[in-house]
Formats: C-alpha cells, structure tokens, sequence
C-alpha cells in the first residue's frame, strides 16, 4: 500500500508494507498464537470491564474510583477477576471466530470491490466494513451466552443490594458453571441468549463502523504526519518522487493512534445500548416475576433513575477500556498476523 501526499515543493511518497490477506497466513499458527496473545490482553483489561459492569447496573452515579476502592476493601482484590475464567474459556472460541470471519470477509470484499472499479481507499473502507459486521456476528453466538454468565459473577452482590456499594454478602452463584446451571434452570436455555438482539445491534454497527474508521484513520495519520517519522530514502523513482519507508516501531504507533480514535468514538456512539444491554443480562426472571424485562421497561427504569445521562454511566471506564483494548488488540493483532505468515518475504 502506498500513501502519497502532494507538496509544492517536491513530491512524497510513503510505502507500507502489503496488507495481509487470509491466503497468506498459517492457519494453524495464526489461531494457537492468537489464542495465547489474546487471553494475556485479556487478563490485563479485564478489571475495567468488571467497574464498567458494576457502573452500569447500580442504582447511583458512583465515580469509578470509589466502585474500585469499595470492591477491594470489601470483597478483596479477586473480586476484580470475578468470572475471568468463564470469560477466558468463551474468550478462545469466541475470538477464533471473529478472526476468521474479519480475515475471511475482508479478503472477499476486498477483491469485489476492487473489480467493482472502486479506488483503494474506498474498497479497503467497505472491506473493513463488511468484516467487522460479520466477525461481530459470529462471535457473538459464542460470546452472548458467555457475557450473560460472567456480567452476573461480575456483580455478585451489587445488583440486590440497597447500599451505595456493592458488597460481597450474598453471592448467589459459587462460579460459572453454577451460574449456567441456575439460569438454565431458572429462564432455560433463552435466558444465556438474553440480550443477544441488542448484542447483535451494539456490536455489529460498532464492529463495522470501527473497522471502517481504522481503516480511513490511518490513511488520515500516515497522510498528515506520517512522513515525519519514516527514514528517507537514498533514492528516488525515475519520477523524482522521495521514497519515506517507516519502520516496525513507527508502522506500529500509527496503528495504535488510529485504532484508539475508532475505539473512543465508537464507545461514545454505543454506550447507551451497551448499558441497556448490560441490564437486560444480569437482571433475574424470577425476581421481576417473568421472564425478564424488556428493552422499553429497561430504558424506562433508567432514565427514571438518573435521566438521560444513566444511560451513560460506565463511559469513563468503557471509554478507556475501548481505547486502551483497541490499541493493544489491533497491535497485537497486526503483530500476530505478521508472525503467521507464511512467506515472510512479503512484509518487506
């Protein structure tokens, strides 16, 4: 790929390495290896889904360091990780199917549309696009059920009580798999898939605007300032144009600047439903008298509780962990990529 930017002077010219497609890769090698990166990005950003959780089902605005203190200072520091290990075993599969369905898509629509006569810019967009839409979709069939199990550990003994914090005195599930065996018991098999409409609305339109905005960031940063960072050539084309060549470290930091401005806005677009979401998962049937709330009920109660604005409690931790996690994953991933390619001739 190569990004060129006009100046009056002289002419510039910044070459990327080619993209990766799904042909190129060790299949074997890109899913053990992604496998083992993923789970360790995981268990570093898990804590911040844990106080985003928490935020979003309490009945008061708590700041996030005070929900922080008060979980340490009453359920010690492993409430932090409560449900991590449900989360990581959904984590593995889940993740093996987003890639291949992101890799697959992408490598298919890509081509199209390149016959389709559009430009690069706009053909890798769509592509980017149509791949995070359907690796949201496929993975949340596995990661619905697995979210619904770790967000009730999450909040063990937050969500019935009357104080402002959450505390540690009515743990009603032992661990997961006495979690999954009383909401099947309790709402049946439907219950794991309680919000997956709303999953599906939160996270494919996030996925896909996501993927896009990547894709239309790095162009945006490589074309502004790019340049700056990249070693010069000692030479030019036949057509005097200068040769930039950036090199790991600087290809890497673009990636991560641009996927932490996609990150950021798309927690922003999605909070509010993202925190319907959240309540429509862990709130029991048998404790509403049915089978559940629904999407209108949950929306009612919350902006009875707090306006508007309790539709975006979490943001603060959402925010950074979108941020935070798209940087470290789109690094890790591009990283993972380059390590599982075949023919390493390519990436130069």
């Amino acid at each position: 790929m190569n990004l060129s930017t006009a100046e009056e002077e002289s002419a510039q010219e910044i070459h990327i390495p080619a993209e990766i497609d799904w042909q190129m890769l060790d299949k074997s090698k890109f899913f053990f290896l992604g496998a083992a990166l993923f789970s360790g990005v995981s268990a570093t950003l898990y804590p911040v889904v844990v106080l985003k959780t928490r935020q979003q089902v309490a009945q008061s605005q708590v700041s996030c360091l005070k929900t922080a203190i008060s979980m340490v200072r009453h359920e010690g520091f492993r409430a932090l990780y409560r449900g991590f290990g449900t989360s990581l075993m959904g984590t593995i599969p889940a993740r093996a199917l987003y890639m291949a369905a992101l890799e697959v898509t992408k490598s298919k629509v890509g081509t199209a549309t390149i016959r389709l006569g559009f430009s690069e810019s706009t053909a890798a967009a769509i592509a980017n696009a149509a791949a995070g839409l359907s690796a949201a979709m496929a993975a949340q069939i596995v990661w619905t059920p697995v979210d619904v199990v770790s967000q009730r550990l999450m909040v063990q003994g937050g969500v019935k009580s009357s104080s402002k914090f959450p505390n540690a005195s009515d743990c009603k599930y032992v661990n997961g798999i006495d979690a999954f065996r009383k909401i099947i018991k309790t709402d049946g098999p439907r219950g794991l898939y309680r919000g997956f409409g709303i999953s599906i609305l939160t996270y494919a339109p996030s996925n896909a605007v996501w993927w896009a905005s990547y894709s239309v960031a790095q162009r945006m940063v490589w074309g502004g300032v790019g340049y700056h960072f990249c070693k010069k050539s000692d030479e030019s084309n036949e057509d005097g144009v200068t040769t930039y060549k950036p090199d790991s470290k600087t290809i890497m930091a673009v990636q991560g600047v641009s996927a932490a401005m996609a990150g950021g806005m798309s927690a922003l677009v999605t909070m509010p439903l993202d925190t319907v979401k959240t309540r429509l998962q862990v709130l029991d049937g048998e404790d509403n008298g049915r089978r559940g709330p629904t999407i209108g009920q949950t929306v009612r109660n919350l902006v009875k509780e707090g306006g508007w604005t309790a539709c975006y409690r979490g943001l603060g931790p959402r925010w950074a962990s979108m941020s935070i996690s798209a940087t470290t994953m789109i690094t890790t991933y591009e990283f993972l990529k380059r390590l599982s390619t075949k023919n390493q001739e390519v990436l130069t």
